[in-house]
């Protein structure tokens, strides 16, 4: 993924935004960070495999969804959210 670049619908970053108050282009942030994991989603049930990213940016650990199709990242929904903080902070040993 270094030369990867990234893709989104704008639509879907419309709805990201107001539902969950997180753009795309921040997204793009969490795969910045160096303690950043990267989890296959298990759950998706589609042909195409699915992963999250879970990276800190700003104050908070970021949960990115997202699919890696010839070198290009495609965001499909981005959100704050406990679960990939938890998956973050025990992955990286952060103790609180």
């Amino acid at each position: 993924m270094a030369k990867a670049r990234f893709d989104w619908d704008q639509d879907k970053d419309g709805k990201n935004q107001k539902k969950h108050g997180v753009s795309f282009a921040l997204a793009q942030l969490a795969f910045a960070d160096p303690k950043r994991v990267i989890a296959e989603d298990l759950a998706h049930g589609s042909s195409e495999q699915r992963y999250y990213c879970f990276g800190r940016v700003g104050a908070g650990v970021l949960t990115v969804r997202f699919t890696y199709r010839e070198n290009v990242i495609r965001i499909l929904g981005a959100g704050y959210w406990r679960k990939g903080r938890r998956i973050y902070e025990r992955e990286n040993q952060v103790h609180r």
